[in-house]
């Protein structure tokens, strides 16, 4: 049961509702600004959706696990991937950011490098381990020549 409760979208969610609580109940009498806030916050979160679904097509076109816990049959290197090693976490955060910045979250904005220090922590570096063992050698050219977010 914790196994489904401890995913990568769960922490984005609880991170989300932190967020707007913090915007809804204890404002400060904070904001970035109407427009611009609004517009690259809706860009950010437009991106971040924009990455997770490039990302899931290729999980689908290779037939692999997408789900963090398990170890993939394949090894991605191709479309997002070619750019990112972690573009469904890279996509959370600038969601994260994104709303953040519409919700005028002002207080909020340390939650982003905090819920991407919990993602690594939590996620990628045991994905990378599991990565390691199955793939070695191309894991290990694959981490060379793509960065482990942008």
């Amino acid at each position: 049961m914790f196994k489904w409760v401890d995913m990568p979208p769960v922490w984005l969610l609880a991170f989300l509702v932190v967020a707007w609580v913090q915007a809804t109940q204890y404002p400060m009498g904070l904001g970035f600004g109407d427009t611009w806030a609004d517009l690259l916050g809706g860009l950010l979160v437009g991106g971040g959706l924009l990455l997770i679904v490039m990302a899931a097509m290729e999980f689908r076109r290779y037939k692999t696990t997408i789900v963090p816990h398990e170890t993939p049959e394949r090894l991605i290197q191709s479309g997002i991937f070619k750019r990112s090693r972690n573009p469904i976490y890279l996509g959370d955060a600038l969601i994260l950011a994104g709303l953040i910045l519409r919700w005028d979250a002002v207080l909020s904005l340390p939650l982003i490098p905090v819920f991407v220090w919990v993602i690594e922590k939590r996620f990628i570096l045991p994905e990378e381990d599991r990565l390691r063992r199955k793939f070695r050698m191309d894991f290990a050219q694959y981490c060379e020549k793509t960065r482990r977010w942008v």
